[in-house]
């Protein structure tokens, strides 16, 4: 699903920003306990979205329910998205059940992006907790081929359980690649089941595991794992300003309006929700406490 980035979708409108433009499922896949990747395609001549950048965010409309925000964790020609979506409120659940032909609202691209074009010739370490990898797939897809010339890549995944790890086909993937640049893919989780042969414990023990030299970091996951991930890689020598995390608040409007997504002087929908540890860090430490 995920292409180039080079690539273009072939029509794509400027929709007024609070009107959402109409998808329709084409397919599913299931990725865990309550979890679906919804694969959305343009509905007939409404036209498509802009393609988003890695990173980016929709608002997602289930309609008669109510809109989130999601990440996008792919994006294709003809103005293709898909949405990891996880059953937890109301609007989450509607769009997680949706099926194949079902309408779902989308409005955006919104927000910043992972900053691809400043990893040339750097060793670059991603770490994703639970749902993090979502927002962090179309990155790695792009880092992992090679198209902005990192050096190294590290990608380290946790999740509570073994069922909740997302996209084994793309780890799987990522980790057999051949080439430049060298690609390392390693897996953790909270508690193992009988069938779980890999290693226990948090993302912060498979970082201390493989401690591997860091120019940049992406980080994306639960606000308390991202805190104390980014503690640790910055005890470690990452630059905090080279150490970037996917924050999330209550998003409403998506294009800084609301105020409801306000950190500190941030505006996340505006601002975020890709932002610097640097600029960041203080403020997620004292919401941390």
């Amino acid at each position: 699903m995920t292409v180039s980035a080079s690539s273009a979708t072939s029509r794509t409108r400027t929709p007024e920003p609070m009107a959402p433009c109409p998808h329709r499922v084409h397919s599913r896949s299931f990725d865990g306990p309550g979890t679906v990747t919804l694969h959305l395609e343009p509905d007939g001549t409404a036209g498509a979205l802009a393609r988003p950048a890695p990173g980016q965010f929709v608002m997602a409309w289930a309609f008669g329910v109510g809109e989130i925000p999601i990440s996008v964790s792919g994006a294709g020609v003809d103005g293709r998205i898909d949405l990891t979506v996880r059953a937890a409120g109301a609007t989450s659940s509607a769009l997680a059940a949706a099926h194949p032909g079902d309408l779902v609202g989308l409005r955006g691209p919104f927000g910043t992006q992972w900053p691809l074009a400043s990893v040339a010739g750097c060793d670059v370490i991603v770490i994703a907790g639970g749902l993090g990898l979502a927002p962090l797939r179309m990155a790695i897809d792009e880092l992992a081929a090679g198209y902005h010339g990192a050096r190294s890549l590290t990608v380290l995944v946790g999740a509570r359980r073994p069922d909740q790890l997302l996209y084994p086909e793309d780890r799987e993937r990522w980790r057999r690649r051949a080439g430049d640049p060298p690609v390392l893919v390693d897996t953790i989780v909270d508690a193992a089941d009988t069938r779980w042969t890999g290693r226990t414990g948090t993302v912060t023990d498979l970082w201390a595991a493989h401690r591997r030299h860091a120019d940049v970091a992406f980080v994306c996951g639960p606000e308390r794992m991202m805190l104390a991930t980014a503690r640790v890689l910055v005890a470690d020598g990452v630059d905090p300003a080279r150490l970037h995390v996917s924050l999330e608040r209550n998003m409403h409007c998506g294009v800084g309006h609301c105020g409801r997504c306000q950190l500190g002087p941030l505006l996340l929908c505006r601002d975020g929700a890709v932002v610097d540890w640097e600029l960041v860090g203080a403020l997620v430490e004292v919401q941390g406490r």
